[in-house]
């Protein structure tokens, strides 16, 4: 049986065993199929790492792998591929939770680990305050969706020139803040003014200075621009939750979340009509932020690039983007949008800023 853990590699399992997971009535039937190790057939168990030495919990997949489909992923692999702090149980998508023992010192190996288990807090509490049953009828009063894919399509054929998603961002763990005189209407209705196709709000508080009420204030404010809501997502609640406050688009990250995760969670935002940007598959993020090492125009040779053209793909080049050259070198590469937030933030007048980062005046 192949075994792994949602700890590094390091880690042991002692705490499992069948009675850990809690399975709903309707889906007993995959019960001779979902084999659990027991932690006292063995004192330790060999460990694969699946993602950046992150991986899953243990289990078998025999054959109800076939049998699954995603839209029941509420039984779904128990499968998480992030290492998180031991103590809080570990929430899922699905129902099923329990702890694990970690001799690690629990310390965050980089700043996005940091982010993520600070996360996994922060929605444990939140759900605390509002179940999602509670959250979804909040669904009935939040405005409408708007075309998000659509907007960034037609900014493109009509311009010829990259679709821009300029981003409200007050703050950066390593850089501390952009802006002082941070009013994210007035920001947001200058990008709109300058050119900008879309809007990225950031949301995150404690690492980026963000928040919901920033996203709620800026569409109510009347910003006709759709709007992407730039957020760590490890729990579908976070999803419903902005689109309570207007989100047309949400952020979700590969590194953080595991692919089933990624696949139930893009289902979510088709049902609530919400384009979903993945760092996908309409909409693709290509993370620029260190230039030195990855190489967009590569990314988008090849098999890759026919994919991609063949599919109707819109790729996004993210961050990294400070002059006209960088926006040549991306839209050389096959990018047909770009998520700029610093270079532009910074600048007393944003609408200046997004003509001094094109080379010339992209208004309307």
């Amino acid at each position: 049986m192949e075994a792994t853990s949602i700890r590094a590699t390091t880690t042991k399992v002692y705490v499992m065993n069948s009675t850990a997971f809690k399975f709903k009535k309707n889906y007993l039937s995959f019960r001779k199929s979902v084999l659990l190790r027991s932690p006292m057939d063995t004192k330790s168990i060999s460990l694969n790492s699946i993602r950046a030495q992150q991986s899953t919990t243990t289990m078998a997949e025999t054959d109800y792998k076939n049998e699954l489909k995603i839209k029941e992923w509420e039984v779904g692999k128990f499968q998480d591929e992030r290492r998180l702090p031991t103590g809080p149980p570990l929430n899922y998508v699905c129902p099923f939770e329990f702890r694990l023992v970690n001799e690690d010192d629990n310390t965050p190996r980089d700043i996005l680990e940091e982010i993520v288990w600070n996360k996994d807090k922060e929605v444990s509490l939140l759900k605390e305050r509002m179940p999602l049953d509670t959250l979804k009828k909040e669904l009935e009063n939040a405005p409408p969706v708007r075309d998000f894919l659509g907007a960034l399509r037609k900014s493109h054929l009509r311009t010829g020139l990259l679709a821009l998603i300029d981003e409200v961002k007050k703050a950066y763990p390593s850089r501390g803040v952009l802006r002082k005189d941070f009013d994210p209407v007035k920001i947001d209705q200058a990008y709109e003014k300058g050119g900008a196709t879309c809007l990225s709000v950031l949301t995150d508080e404690k690492y980026f200075q963000g928040s919901f009420e920033n996203l709620e204030k800026i569409r109510n404010a009347g910003v006709h621009c759709p709007l992407f809501c730039k957020e760590f997502i490890v729990d579908a609640w976070k999803i419903y939750y902005a689109r309570t406050k207007g989100e047309d688009a949400v952020l979700l990250i590969a590194a953080v979340l595991p692919d089933l995760d990624i696949q139930y969670m893009t289902k979510i935002c088709k049902t609530l009509g919400l384009a979903s940007l993945i760092e996908g598959v309409q909409l693709v993020g290509i993370n620029n932020r260190n230039l030195g090492k990855i190489n967009t125009r590569h990314l988008l040779e090849g098999e890759r690039g026919e994919v991609i053209c063949q599919k109707d793909i819109i790729v996004v080049g993210e961050s990294g983007l400070f002059t006209p050259s960088d926006i040549a070198y991306v839209q050389d590469a096959g990018v047909k949008a770009v998520l700029v937030g610093e270079s532009i933030v910074k600048q007393d007048d944003p609408g200046k800023g997004i003509s001094g980062l094109f080379g010339k005046d992209i208004s309307p």
